[in-house]
């Protein structure tokens, strides 16, 4: 009995998911329960079980395929079951281009009748190549003639062109005649999806920064009395990130055209503040969001943040747990970044960026002073907020972080 590997739903708002790697090969045996294939979403990385006991009979989408979740990836069973009707349209119908029509047919290619064949590569000048191979064919300016099929009766299928214009790519770009060894990195999975949602972020919105430092002496010293508290406090992991994601929270509330999403026709302004942290991981840049870090304590706000990020880290993050924020912190600062210019989470129309600590020379009544300052930088989207709301914006911030002690009593 054939078993179908489905494309797992991971979470509700999920649709499709990209295939990472195959842990297995077509006509391998597999265990159920065993791992056959990684795959992502465009922030966190799962594993797919073998859901029963056989051999891989069938894979039918290539690693890099963005595939619907629920689709069938490919089919495990008995040696020799038919799975024809399992595959996706797109490559039965080019297998149905040239079937096989009865038993002497399979026989000439090798196979037991009622078995799908696996024919050698014959030349295409002699058997054709499928509508699909040829179109992809133009488009990539690749010569069919010279292409091996792999396809029914050797046919040249739409999977043979993409390897042969692959390879061809590839060797434009490595013969560039620059001295040395390189390294090519293809673009593809989560970092193919960010560039791809940094790109529209930039080119849908009207982003503009904000710089400025706040009096950090305050946040130093409530840190310090964190760590020196009783263990049985609970405060003791609260950390610089976490004061300045509370200050900011606190902010928001006064400001609510900056905890908004701008949808061209209309801005929609959150009651609740849903406060996404950006986290660098492994695999790249992910955006866990703190939901209703309005109703939070400091501690409570710490607690969650933790857990999100270590989740990101470990690769095992809730896909639900990366959507709905209404804002966003991300923190260079322990990179020693002073100032930076951070991409909107497109559709929210701000996004705060946290930079390193050092001194700052101020004028007070005894003269020149180096005092400790954090810089801020505060990317907005022109078309939903004016610059003067978003420089009031920080100046309450830096207020708020300058006597944060007073702002929190725990």
């Amino acid at each position: 009995m054939v078993t179908e590997v489905l494309m797992p739903r991971q979470g509700q708002s999920v649709e499709s998911c990209i295939i990472i790697e195959w842990k297995v090969d077509e006509g391998e045996t597999v265990t159920q329960g065993q791992c056959i294939c990684d795959i992502e979403t465009d922030k966190a990385s799962f594993e797919i079980e073998a859901p029963a006991s056989g051999v891989m009979l069938g894979i039918f989408y290539p690693v890099d395929s963005d595939v619907e979740v629920l689709k069938v990836i490919a089919a495990i069973g008995e040696p020799g079951e038919d799975i024809s009707a399992l595959r996706p349209s797109d490559e039965a119908s080019e297998a149905r281009e040239t079937p096989a029509t009865n038993g002497e047919e399979a026989q000439s290619t090798g196979a037991t009748p009622g078995t799908e064949a696996q024919p050698a590569p014959i030349p295409t000048s002699s058997k054709g190549a499928s509508p699909r191979a040829k179109k992809l064919a133009a488009s990539k300016n690749v010569d069919v003639l010279g292409i091996a099929g792999t396809g029914p009766k050797g046919r040249v299928i739409e999977r043979d062109v993409a390897a042969v214009a692959s390879e061809t790519t590839a060797s434009t770009v490595t013969s560039t005649g620059f001295p040395g060894n390189t390294k090519e990195i293809p673009v593809k999975g989560v970092r193919k999806l960010i560039a791809e949602r940094m790109h529209a972020s930039l080119q849908n919105t009207a982003q503009l920064t904000h710089n400025t430092s706040a009096d950090a002496r305050a946040v130093l010293s409530y840190r310090q009395k964190c760590k020196n508290a009783p263990e049985d406090s609970g405060v003791g992991g609260i950390s610089i990130n976490d004061i300045v994601l509370y200050a900011t929270v606190k902010t928001l509330a006064e400001f609510p055209e900056l905890n908004a999403h701008s949808l061209g026709d209309r801005i929609v302004q959150f009651e609740n503040i849903h406060l996404g942290i950006a986290v660098d991981t492994p695999r790249g840049l992910i955006v866990p969001i703190i939901r209703f870090a309005n109703l939070m304590s400091i501690k409570e706000l710490s607690t969650e943040a933790k857990r999100l990020v270590a989740n990101c880290l470990e690769g095992n993050i809730d896909p639900d747990d990366l959507l709905g924020g209404t804002f966003t912190v991300t923190n260079l600062g322990a990179l020693g970044i002073e100032s930076f210019t951070p991409v909107l989470n497109t559709p929210e129309v701000g996004i705060l960026g946290i930079c390193a600590i050092q001194p700052k020379a101020v004028m007070n009544d005894n003269g020149l002073a180096f005092i400790q300052h954090m810089g801020l930088s505060l990317t907005f989207d022109h078309c939903a907020v004016d610059g003067a709301p978003a420089a009031r914006f920080l100046a309450s911030l830096k207020e708020k972080l300058a006597t944060f002690e007073d702002l929190y009593h725990a």
